[in-house]
């Protein structure tokens, strides 16, 4: 027979010649030969029907086409699996009935490799500790700090290096500890799962043995039980009463019923394909035999977290503080060249003009840069912890001031994430307590599973006062719940003698409960509207009663159909030998109706949200109108909404548009997340954080810009999540986002303050070397400067910010920086060269013999601008009149200014060559500053009238 090259997913494409027959299967099968987009020859089919049949083989395609090709084989295999008969899969994946034998299994496994859902190389430690060293910021911080050694200033350097040593620790943990986070992958795997293998060369003999999941091969035959883990796309072999969890894939609170029996057709979603079960699911009731197609990276899960696990680029901030980081450096070196050159010309002592150019250097450099901004990171972070938040990543909260936009998954965020009982009506929506008092039956004494609706039915009764009497019942027999009738039904009697008063029946009954369209195939009766008589169940009394479920859906809400009927002494025997039998001719009594609340906290949190400037979106895999009805009542808008499969259907432009108008998205696959997160960052420009708790959220989770899980989420969201609260409320996230906000306002203080600031010494030195021919400040001067200047800084991260700041989301421009630098630097240099036009003329300070005086008062007036220059630019308003800093700033600003006062005083000042300064220079100082914070206001009052922000 002939063969051809079969696209099978758990082919290794590393294997050697020897096994490569293994990868060739019989061509007779028509729809194979298709699905693998070759002829037997090889070539291309270009008959149409043939190109349909394989689109349609392969499923629809998602966001207009933008499957991956791993996604696209993984699709087109399970869909193929899923259509197949029985024998036809044991020849897909090379197998048989009794399963693989040892050798086999062993050989496979060498092949494929462990059954991880995701193959992710660690580095090392060391690569990241080199990573966080050589940083560029380190490198310079390096140097200068060398320089400080060579001008005899050992403690600056010191200082420069215990800088180096925290940034250099701070950036390890973090991107080791992100790294470690993808481990919790393989680590979720290691459990034992029983596996039908043959032994035997002759004579084959199945045996039932456990095997670790890590050791699972595409071909085994597995055996499972409620509780049990899916060990990788599974298609199924025999199944019974089979209930499966996709929440880890869906979001979906509510099960799924699977079966052996039946065979998918292409128009079928693939997550409800009813006889594959996928990796990461679970068992919840029942029991099955499965053989196992796909394993490790080659299933479905595997493409959820294909692109996880990677570092993020940068973003706008990050790239900004590098360019800046960059200027500043360059016009560092340029200036102190010149210096250098201009202090040589007119010294002639080259190795003391190079010491100046160096000190200048080192002086001009933002030696604080990363530890302001880490400490105001850090800070963010203890105070988000107050709030019970948890910040993995640093960055993550000044992120979270620029968000403008929030996804959240409803389940559980905006809802208590249980089903409450809502209504008990009877056919024709009218309450009717009947309904409720057989529902309570059905569900007390249902000994299989119980699922959240008979919680929610038995907590219903009990918590509002109802006298169901259940011990006036006893139970002779139970239909369990199968997914093919799905429903479930209890035969009871009353007991001898006895009488249920409440519902004034006796006997013996069989109480019917399950799908609404289910239950009613079973009933030939109804109750008439006000008689209460019994009337036969038409077809049209069918579709009354099927519209009204359908109205309930439409509301949000999930119900269930009750039926109920009288067993005579002929059905007594018949409801032990005939489910069928005993289920037929009942009377339909109506309808129990579930609703999944929301949260009291929910609504204040989003208008919270929404006052600040953050738009919700809710990104559901649940059902849309369920999804409406919450959002509508927690004031989220639904004037547009839309569903993953109509955006299956959207080429990618029609994507975009539609899921940046859309403020509901349901029933969404975990990778319709991602995309919708990757279009709002990419296309919409905007700052987008995720709010999930499962396996299904995280590929939208690790893709945000902030990431955030609760800490009673799985733990793999958990991983790769940036933030973890402690509590399910969005109220905890408005108090994140003002944080976040306030971080990322002190963080631009700090860099605009410190440009303005540096840029402006550089313009005064170049002046002042030219204007006296000399030194400005001596080496040592200029570092003890810079040095108080910059722990000065140190207490901008305790600042607080304007009310009107923290009330919109803060996103990095760049745009505006050279201005607010053109505009504002020129007034320090101003303040600077005032100081020494006055020194020059008033205290005579041309000649040599003054230099020290002229030295010492410009020392002075240069500390005083660079740490008042905080207060002038913290503020859009009159500093220290309309508004004042924070008491640390304050604090910090007093005693800088004071220790730099006190320098020329004290034993300090003679060491670095300082005199006393005259009372009447302080005089001056004082009208200088007022002239300062005069000019520099006027000039701040136009720049925000003619660029509408300051900050």
């Amino acid at each position: 027979m002939a063969r051809l090259k079969f696209f099978s997913i758990f082919d290794n494409t590393s294997r050697n010649s020897n096994h490569a027959n293994n990868d060739l299967l019989p061509s007779s099968n028509a729809i194979r030969q298709n699905l693998v987009n070759k002829n037997p020859d090889g070539t291309t089919p270009h008959n149409p029907v043939v190109k349909l049949l394989r689109r349609f083989m392969s499923g629809p395609k998602i966001d207009g086409g933008s499957r991956t090709e791993a996604e696209e084989k993984v699709y087109s295999w399970l869909y193929a699996l899923a259509q197949t008969q029985r024998d036809m899969a044991f020849e897909y994946v090379r197998s048989t009935e009794r399963g693989l034998s040892f050798t086999e299994a062993e050989r496979r496994l060498r092949e494929n490799g462990p059954n991880v859902p995701l193959e992710y190389t660690f580095p090392s430690w060391w690569h990241f500790l080199w990573t966080a060293f050589f940083h560029p910021f380190n490198m310079i911080l390096i140097f200068f700090s060398a320089i400080s050694y060579i001008t005899s200033d050992s403690p600056n350097g010191c200082i420069m290096l215990i800088l180096v040593l925290i940034s250099v620790c701070l950036r390890f943990y973090m991107e080791y500890s992100s790294s470690k986070a993808a481990m919790k992958l393989s680590e979720f795997v290691k459990c034992p799962v029983k596996v039908q293998r043959c032994a035997g060369r002759v004579i084959q003999t199945e045996l039932i043995v456990q095997v670790d999941q890590r050791d699972i091969v595409p071909g085994d035959i597995v055996i499972f039980e409620p509780g049990d883990l899916f060990p990788g796309d599974v298609r199924l072999l025999s199944s019974k009463h089979l209930v499966v969890s996709q929440s880890s894939l869906t979001g979906e609170s509510w099960t799924a019923e699977k079966s052996a029996d039946i065979r998918e057709d292409h128009s079928t979603p693939l997550l409800e394909l009813k006889n594959i079960c996928f990796m990461g699911t679970n068992v919840v009731s029942g029991s099955g035999t499965g053989l196992v197609v796909s394993t490790g990276s080659k299933t479905y899960m595997s493409t959820m977290f294909s692109n996880i696990g990677k570092q993020k680029p940068p973003d706008g901030f990050e790239k900004g503080v590098r360019r800046i980081s960059f200027v500043l450096i360059c016009v560092m070196l340029i200036v102190a060249t010149i210096i250098t050159l201009i202090d040589y010309f007119t010294s002639r002592d080259a190795s003391e003009s190079i010491i100046f150019g160096i000190s200048v250097a080192c002086a001009l450099t933002p030696q604080m840069f990363p530890l302001i901004v880490n400490t105001s990171l850090a800070k963010g972070a203890l105070a988000m912890a107050r709030d019970r938040c948890v910040v993995k990543s640093l960055t993550a909260i000044r992120d979270m001031g620029s968000m403008d936009i929030l996804c959240i998954d409803k389940t559980g965020t905006l809802t208590m994430d249980r089903a409450i009982l809502v209504n008990h009506l009877d056919s024709w929506g009218i309450p009717k307590e009947k309904v409720l008092h057989f529902a309570f039956l059905n569900s007390y004494y249902k000994t299989d599973q119980k699922y959240p609706l008979d919680d929610a039915i038995l907590a219903y009764v009990y918590t509002n006062g109802y006298k169901f009497q259940a011990s006036k019942w006893k139970k002779i027999h139970e239909i369990p719940f199968d997914f093919t009738r799905r429903k479930v039904s209890i035969i009871m009697e009353t007991e001898s003698n006895k009488e249920d008063k409440s519902c004034q029946f006796h006997g013996r009954f069989i109480v019917t409960k399950g799908a609404l369209e289910e239950v009613i195939k079973v009933c030939s009766f109804v109750e008439h509207i006000d008689t209460g008589s019994l009337i036969t169940l038409s077809s049209e009394e069918q579709l009354r009663i099927l519209n009204l479920g359908e109205q309930v859906s439409n509301e949000g809400l999930r119900c269930i159909g009750v039926a109920v009927k009288r067993l005579q002494t002929q059905n007594i025997n018949q409801s032990m030998d005939s489910e069928e039998t005993v289920e037929s001719d009942m009377v339909f009594l109506g309808l129990i109706t579930f609703y999944d609340p929301p949260k009291d906290s929910a609504k204040q949190a989003l208008w919270r949200l929404a006052e600040k400037g953050v738009t919700a979106k809710v990104l559901t895999g649940d059902s849309l109108s369920l999804a409406i009805k919450i959002c509508q009542e927690v004031g989220i808008r639904t004037t547009h909404v839309t569903t993953g499969p109509d955006l299956e259907l959207l080429d990618q432009d029609s994507f975009h548009e539609t899921v940046k108008r859309a403020t509901v998205m349901a029933r969404l696959t975990p990778t319709q997340k991602l995309r919708a997160v990757q279009s709002l960052q990419i296309v919409g420009r905007h700052v987008v954080g995720f709010l999930g708790d499962g396996i299904n959220d995280t590929l939208a989770l690790d893709a945000a810009n902030v990431g955030i899980s609760v800490d009673s989420g799985a733990s793999v969201a958990k991983d790769f999540a940036d933030i973890i609260l402690l509590e399910k409320d969005l109220n905890v996230l408005v108090a994140g986002v003002e944080q976040g906000r306030l971080t990322f306002g002190n963080t631009m203080k700090f860099i605009k303050m410190s440009v303005v600031a540096n840029i402006g010494v550089v313009l005064s030195l170049l002046v002042a070397t030219i204007f006296l021919g000399n030194e400005p400040l001596s080496p040592k001067q200029l570092l003890i400067q810079n040095f108080l200047y910059s722990v000065g800084q140190i207490a901008i991260p305790w600042d607080k910010m304007e009310e009107d700041y923290v009330k919109t989301p803060q996103i990095w421009s760049e745009k505006g920086l050279p201005m607010f630098i053109l505009w504002n630097s020129p007034v320090c240099t101003l303040c600077d060269l005032s100081a020494l036009l006055f020194l020059w003329f008033y205290y005579k300070t041309y000649s040599q013999l003054n230099l020290v005086f002229f030295r010492s008062a410009w020392f002075v007036e240069g500390l005083l601008m660079q740490t008042l220059i905080i207060h002038l630019i913290r503020t859009e308003k009159i500093p220290f009149v309309q508004e004042v800093a924070s008491w640390p700033v304050l604090c910090s600003t007093v005693v800088i200014s004071a220790i730099g006062i006190a320098i020329p005083f004290s034993a300090i000042g003679d060491f670095v060559e300082f005199t006393s300064l005259p009372l009447s220079y302080f005089g001056f100082l004082v009208l200088l500053f007022l002239g300062y914070f005069t000019v520099g206001q006027v000039i701040k009052r136009i720049y925000i009238l003619v660029y509408k922000k300051w900050l």
